[in-house]
């Protein structure tokens, strides 16, 4: 299993401090936006979750002695926003659409991380994280579903 030398490691580490950031905010827009009062919960739990990403790759970040990128902690909340702000201007299919897509973003990163990663604790947290993502996408997906079966009728 190849390991990342410590430098690549924290900048993939705030890669996806950046990047959870920006989920937590995308979702928080999106789910004040929400008119469906399920998704709305939804949504606001899956920020919470991914909040909860934010503050463990921030307590690692700082373990390894280095600090939270401060472009993601100001850019991030930023895009998250604009993001959740245009996608609330479409229609729910399209928000659900998007949201599988960055979910599975999120999954394809972690997973190439986790192959890089030897130190179990790291390891562990990393697989956490993509369980977490995976089960956002399968919500996401099977509400599309839904949606594509009301449609029918």
């Amino acid at each position: 299993m190849p390991c990342l030398e410590e430098k690549d490691l924290i900048r993939s580490l705030n890669w996806f401090y950046s990047l959870e950031i920006e989920q937590v905010d995308l979702y928080k827009s999106q789910a004040r936006a929400a008119t469906d009062i399920y998704l709305r919960q939804v949504l606001t739990r899956i920020a919470a979750m991914e909040q909860e990403h934010v503050i463990n790759l921030e307590a690692e970040i700082s373990r390894r002695g280095a600090t939270p990128t401060r472009l993601g902690a100001i850019i991030a909340p930023l895009l998250g926003v604009a993001a959740g702000t245009i996608l609330n201007w479409t229609n729910t299919r399209t928000l659900l659409w998007a949201n599988i897509t960055l979910e599975e973003k999120a999954m394809a990163d972690y997973k190439r991380l986790i192959l890089k990663v030897a130190e179990k604790p790291l390891f562990n947290l990393l697989w956490s994280h993509l369980i977490d993502e995976d089960l956002h996408a399968a919500w996401f997906s099977n509400k599309l579903k839904e949606l594509d079966r009301l449609a029918l009728y």
